[in-house]
C-alpha cells in the first residue's frame, strides 16, 4: 500500500518537523506551543482569549468527539491559533453536538493537525520550555520546511507583548446572563444587583455569568479604562478579568488606573489569572515567564489560609514572583505542582485574586465560592 502523503506539519523553532494529517482551515500560522491536560473542554480552551498567541497540544487523545455548539463557546471565535491532537477528529456522538470539530475550526480560520505523537512533544515542551512554532496546513502536501522553520525562529514571543488589546471587547457593555442551570439554560439575572465593573483583559463569558449569578450588575470596560472610566459608573467593585500576554506590557497601562482605584476608593477589587498578575504589579510585586506555563484542569492548589485543596483550571504562561509580594500582602494560595504563587490578598483590605479560573468547574465548584465572596465583601462595605 502506498503511505499516505501528510496534509499537515508543526515545525518547532529548534528544527523539529512533526508531521501529520490537516483538518480545519489550510494556510499556516505561527505562535507559541503549550500543551493542556484536560480530557474535556476543548471548544471552550480554544475560545479562552487567554490563548492568544499560542497554539495549543491537548495530551487527551480524544479531541472532538462531542463536537462543537455555540453555547461552549467563551468568546464568539477562536482565540488559540491552532491545535495539535493525537486522533483525528471523529464524528461528534453527543446529544448536545450542533456541529462537528473540523468545520468549525475551519469557518473561524483555525488550523488543527492530528496523527502527533503529543506525548512526545509534550515532553518537548517540559524540557526545553514551550517553544516558537508554525503550524502549516495544505491538502497537497507541499511544505517549504526551511521557510516554514525560518518562521518559527522570526516569531517575537510572548515575552513583552501586550496581548490583551487585541482581545478586549471595542467598548463598554453590560451583562445579564447568568450560568446555565436545568432546566432554562443560561437565564437572566432581573432587578437591581451589586455594580461591579468588569476590566475586559480577555474575559470568557463564564466569569461573567459567574459574576452575575452572584448578584452582581455588571458593566465591562475595554482594558484601556482609565481610573476616571472605572468610577464614572459608581461601581461597588472592580473586577480584573483572565487574558493572555505578558502582564508587565499590559501593566504599562493597566497597573496606574488599579492603582489609582486602590489609592480613591476602599472598593473590594477581585482579580482572575491576568487580572489576578495585574493587581500583583499594581501592588509593587514582579512577574516572570514560566518554563512551560501550567495549562489544564487538573491543577491543585492549596489554600494557605485554610489548608484546603481545591482541583483548578489554569491557563497561564507567566506567574507572580512571591518572592516580591511587599509589606501588607499577603499569599493565600499555591500550586501543589510547583510550589508557584496562585493567590494573594491585601492584609487589611477587601481585594484579592487568584491565578486559577474559578468559573472554569474541574472540581467541579472548588472555587465558585470566591464570586460569593467578592458579593459579600460589596454587601459589607455598602
Amino acid at each position: 500500500m502506498p503511505a499516505i502523503r501528510p496534509t499537515a506539519c508543526l515545525v518547532l523553532a529548534d528544527g523539529t518537523v512533526f508531521y501529520g494529517r490537516g483538518f480545519g482551515a489550510t494556510g499556516q500560522t505561527v505562535a507559541e506551543l503549550c500543551f493542556n491536560t484536560a480530557m474535556t473542554g476543548y471548544q471552550e480552551i480554544m475560545t479562552d482569549p487567554s490563548y492568544a498567541g499560542q497554539i495549543v497540544t491537548f495530551t487527551f487523545p480524544h479531541i472532538g468527539n462531542t463536537g462543537v455548539t455555540p453555547e461552549d463557546d467563551e468568546t464568539a471565535d477562536p482565540v488559540a491559533q491552532g491545535m495539535v491532537v493525537r486522533w483525528d477528529p471523529t464524528e461528534p456522538s453527543n446529544w448536545r453536538a450542533m456541529g462537528d470539530l473540523p468545520d468549525w475550526l475551519a469557518r473561524r480560520g483555525r488550523i488543527g493537525i492530528g496523527g502527533i505523537d503529543t506525548r512526545r512533544l509534550t515532553r518537548a515542551i517540559r524540557q526545553q520550555g514551550a517553544p516558537h512554532a508554525v503550524l502549516a496546513h495544505d491538502p497537497a502536501g507541499a511544505f517549504d520546511v526551511p521557510a516554514l522553520l525560518a518562521a518559527a525562529r522570526a516569531f517575537p514571543g510572548l515575552v513583552g507583548r501586550d496581548l490583551a488589546r487585541d482581545v478586549t471587547c471595542a467598548q463598554s457593555y453590560r451583562w445579564d446572563e447568568m450560568r446555565w442551570a436545568w432546566p432554562g439554560g443560561f437565564e437572566r439575572r432581573e432587578g437591581p444587583g451589586l455594580r461591579v465593573v468588569a476590566v475586559d483583559y480577555g474575559a470568557k463569558r463564564n466569569i461573567l455569568r459567574s459574576l452575575a449569578s452572584a448578584g452582581c450588575d455588571v458593566t465591562v470596560l475595554p482594558a484601556s479604562a482609565t481610573a476616571e472610566d472605572v468610577l464614572a459608573h459608581d461601581p461597588q467593585g472592580v473586577f480584573l478579568s483572565n487574558g493572555p500576554g505578558d502582564p508587565a506590557a499590559t501593566g504599562e497601562y493597566a497597573v496606574p488606573m488599579i492603582g489609582q482605584v486602590l489609592r480613591d476608593t476602599r472598593l473590594p477589587v477581585f482579580g482572575i489569572c491576568l487580572g489576578h498578575q495585574m493587581l500583583a504589579l499594581a501592588l509593587g510585586a514582579k512577574t516572570v515567564k514560566m518554563n512551560h506555563g501550567h495549562h489544564g484542569a487538573n491543577h491543585p492548589v492549596r489554600d494557605v489560609e485554610t489548608g484546603k485543596v481545591q482541583i483548578t483550571s489554569m491557563n497561564h504562561g507567566f506567574t507572580v514572583d512571591s518572592q516580591t509580594l511587599p509589606q501588607g500582602v499577603v499569599e493565600t494560595h499555591v500550586s501543589l505542582f510547583d510550589g508557584s504563587n496562585c493567590g494573594i490578598r491585601m492584609a487589611d483590605r477587601p481585594v484579592w485574586s487568584v491565578q486559577h479560573h474559578p468559573e472554569a468547574s474541574p472540581g467541579p465548584m472548588d472555587s465558585f465560592h470566591l464570586f460569593e465572596r467578592f458579593a459579600t465583601a460589596m454587601r459589607d462595605a455598602a
